[in-house]
């Protein structure tokens, strides 16, 4: 049985998993779905928050654990499990980026954000320098992130989705061979993804190849739209 650590990305939090963790569960796996710092339950003012703060919170979960454990990133957040790997290479048997930010050394999410020029939210981000953050306008969020999913997905984010720290976005990544690459490495790529397309998402596992690429023909949210077929690759990747 293994242990799953997930992460999830801009703006929302552990409420990304509801329908992912159960499934996992029952399955006989330990399965911790956390508050990234500033968000969801966790009311660190959003203003203090760093990313390497947030890399230390995730890294003292994993202290808490005593065997090893899957830590699986979604869409921006993928930066934050490349950066625990390189501090806790030997407690993480896996990494899986889920339409997420696949980074190198050196370089920032912001970099490659940059280059996604037909994803749809970079219009509809709202800037607020006062708290250093920033939040995404409602009304893109079911064609930007949930085209596929229930529209009762659409009605919980506004009710949930919050403030992003901007500061993670421009953080550089320090990743060493030794240790970050270490790690297995596996990618889940959404080929109808709209947030994250699926041109940044393939240029980014060429650059840094992973060990395996899965597909879904999904938008953004495979864990809202198609949960049980996301635990199967998770499964899958599991036993590999």
């Amino acid at each position: 049985m293994k242990t799953f650590i997930l992460i999830h990305g801009s703006w929302h939090s552990a409420w990304n998993w509801h329908k992912v963790k159960p499934i996992l569960e029952g399955r006989g796996h330990t399965v911790l779905a956390i508050d990234l710092p500033g968000m969801g339950r966790d009311k660190t003012p959003i203003q203090e928050v760093t990313f390497a703060k947030t890399v230390e919170k995730i890294v003292a979960i994993i202290d808490t654990i005593q065997d090893q454990v899957i830590l699986v990133g979604h869409s921006k957040n993928g930066i934050l499990i490349s950066q625990a790997a390189e501090y806790r290479s030997e407690k993480i048997e896996k990494l899986i980026y889920l339409a997420a930010y696949l980074v190198p050394n050196g370089k920032s999410q912001a970099f490659y954000s940059a280059q996604d020029t037909k994803a749809l939210l970079k219009p509809y981000v709202t800037q607020h320098p006062a708290t250093k953050s920033h939040t995404l306008q409602t009304s893109i969020y079911k064609e930007g992130l949930y085209h596929d999913c229930e529209d009762n997905i659409t009605a919980l984010a506004k009710l949930l989705l919050s403030h992003e720290p901007v500061e993670s976005a421009v953080a550089t990544l320090n990743l060493s061979n030794a240790n970050y690459g270490s790690v297995r490495r596996f990618y889940i790529e959404c080929t109808d993804d709209k947030a994250v397309t699926p041109f940044i998402q393939q240029k980014m596992y060429l650059e840094s190849p992973c060990e395996k690429v899965f597909k879904m023909n999904t938008s953004h949210s495979p864990f809202f739209s198609q949960p049980k077929e996301l635990c199967e690759l998770f499964l899958e990747i599991a036993r590999l």
